[in-house]
């Protein structure tokens, strides 16, 4: 699909500026103006992350409800249930809370929905047949619970407080709980909007700690050291594609940090089934390789797995668990590949449906654990909203995913009427309904994109950090863009363009990448980089000149060396 470049232009006198005062580049001034750093305090702070950074959390609405009952179940030693999410962003809540609690003596245990079998956020039989049972006398959410009225109104009804902490969108009505800590709530300014789940509980743990000095709970034993699990504060937030800005960046820096070292036994295990180096970790690293890993313990079989290997003290047991997420990963490949290439073949077969501005398909045998992947996959290939709906005990059930010029949480809610619940983000969501209402759904829906989409809406577009000349790449400017991760949603990493290249050498590798010699035709030095453009198809033949190339700035290392490389995103 052909895509619509720009090359984006910020105001050159706030560039000479920033520039000047940092002792940076003016393009690493331009690219921190393009992510909207656009004072010399704000790009400071930027560029030197640290936790003593962080606002204080405590204007989140009602965090100081929820610290005071949590206190209160500490000190008389009441049971209390952690209920989480079965994504990354769910396990790494869990396990952040069910450590810290467990440090301080808490009775706590924790409870993990099964994703098929079970579905997503708190119900009433989990009310009345686990934690009712279990004698349990507080309930904490974590990444969940916006929309679960009528769980938390079973839980009342029979004498179980329960706390939301969320970060999902949340309706003006909420559930009748001690406390909703969800910094999307309507009423709540305290501008924490951007955090993950995971950073919800990572706040929650710091106001909860203030609350417990300032009572002398720690006067008998060592208080946790919060840095200590920022590890699966940045796995959770990276995880989950959140803002990385302001506490997100903060958060994310420190706990690659902490990850890179291999303290946490699971996660060693896990980076070294992946091929990660130690000392290396980054956000690519979180993305693509230890998340799908995590993930796929919830899609194929059971979430908890993960959270045992998350919260595992000893190397040889996470290894062994480090091992069976490493194959539920690959069932859950062939499973995707499969869908895929039956959604290819039907498209294929009835191109009509490309002619819609959403995609949205039903079949009853699909995995239900694997559709969100597929749907991103799809968006990302035909650029319009892309709903996968499958069947369990007869309702039909669904992942959705869009593109940016859409919410997609909005639109399920203005097609509310066909649908039995929902739930998610502007760019992800989730959905159930009953199936003799799929064709209306699809009406209506197709009808809330066109009233609020316009046909630029459907054109992918490349934006251009700025326009870079090979003559003015230096090892200098390399450094500098590594000052500038973690990279990720909303610190995307900075991509530049090049005119009138040409192609002194190259070689498939790998089968699918083409490594490559380039030089600049107009440059003045004839310097020549190092470049490489993956997933590309090598039956096609291949250009010897590009009239232009959007690429990406890194250092290649191997060995104990580094060399300047590009790697080629769009020609």
């Amino acid at each position: 699909m052909k895509k619509q470049w720009e090359i984006l232009k910020p105001d050159p006198t706030s560039v000479a500026e920033i520039s000047r005062h940092l002792g940076c580049s003016p393009i690493t001034a331009k690219i921190l103006m393009n992510r909207k750093i656009d004072s010399l305090k704000d790009a400071v702070r930027f560029l030197n992350p640290s936790l003593s950074n962080i606002r204080p959390p405590f204007s989140i609405k009602d965090m100081d409800l929820a610290v005071k009952r949590i206190f209160s179940a500490f000190i008389n030693n009441e049971k209390i249930l952690i209920f989480g999410d079965y994504d990354v962003d769910g396990i790494t809540s869990t396990a952040i809370l069910y450590e810290f609690f467990r440090e301080a003596g808490a009775n706590v245990s924790y409870y993990i929905p099964h994703r098929t079998k079970e579905g997503y956020g708190m119900q009433i039989s989990h009310i009345l047949g686990h934690a009712l049972p279990d004698g349990i006398n507080l309930i904490v959410t974590v990444d969940c619970g916006s929309g679960c009225h009528e769980a938390v109104k079973a839980a009342q009804e029979t004498g179980i407080d329960v706390i939301i902490t969320d970060h999902h969108r949340i309706s003006e009505t909420r559930p009748s709980a001690v406390a909703v800590v969800n910094p999307k709530r309507y009423d709540c300014k305290s501008g924490f909007d951007d955090l993950a789940g995971v950073g919800v509980a990572f706040c929650l743990l710091v106001c909860l700690r203030k609350h417990m000095r300032d009572m002398n709970f720690w006067k008998s034993g060592r208080e946790p050291n919060l840095k200590n699990f920022c590890d699966l504060v940045a796995l959770g937030t990276l995880a989950d594609i959140v803002p990385l800005a302001n506490e997100n960046r903060i958060l994310a820096k420190t706990g690659l940090g902490i990850i890179s070292s291999g303290n946490r036994p699971g996660l060693r295990a896990l980076m070294e089934q992946c091929g990660i180096t130690r000392n290396m970790a980054e956000t690519e690293d979180i993305v693509f390789k230890l998340a799908p890993r995590l993930n796929a313990a919830g899609r194929m079989d059971h979430a908890k797995t993960a959270l045992e290997l998350l919260i595992s003290n000893n190397l040889e047991s996470a290894e062994q668990i480090a091992q069976s997420l490493n194959e539920m990963n690959s069932l859950r490949q062939a499973t995707e590949k499969n869908i895929l290439d039956d959604i290819h073949q039907y498209i294929n077969s009835h191109p009509n449906e490309l002619q819609n501005n959403a995609l949205i398909l039903f079949d009853q045998k699909w995995h239900e654990g694997v559709l969100g992947i597929v749907a991103s996959k799809l968006a990302e290939k035909y650029f319009r909203p892309v709903v996968l709906i499958t069947m369990r005990n007869g309702v039909g059930r669904g992942s959705a995913r869009s593109i940016p010029g859409f919410d997609l949480y909005e639109g399920l809610r203005a097609c509310s009427s066909d649908l039995e619940d929902f739930g998610g983000h502007s760019m992800a969501a989730g959905l159930k309904m009953n199936l003799k209402y799929l064709e209306r759904f699809k009406e209506d829906f197709e009808s809330t994109i066109r009233k609020t989409t316009r046909p630029n809406d459907f054109i992918p577009k490349i934006c251009i950090d700025c326009e870079l000349d090979f003559e003015d790449i230096s090892p200098r400017l390399i450094d500098e863009m590594d000052a500038l991760k973690p990279f990720g949603a909303g610190n995307e990493e900075p991509l530049f363009m090049a005119r009138n290249i040409k192609v002194s050498s190259s070689k498939i590798v790998g089968r699918h990448h083409r490594r490559m010699r380039l030089t600049q035709v107009s440059g003045d030095t004839g310097q020549t980089l190092n470049a490489i453009h993956f997933n590309i198809d090598p039956v096609v033949s291949h250009n010897e000149h590009f009239d232009r190339i959007a690429f990406r700035l890194r250092w290649n290392r191997w060995n104990g060396r580094k060399t300047p490389q590009i790697v080629i995103e769009e020609t």
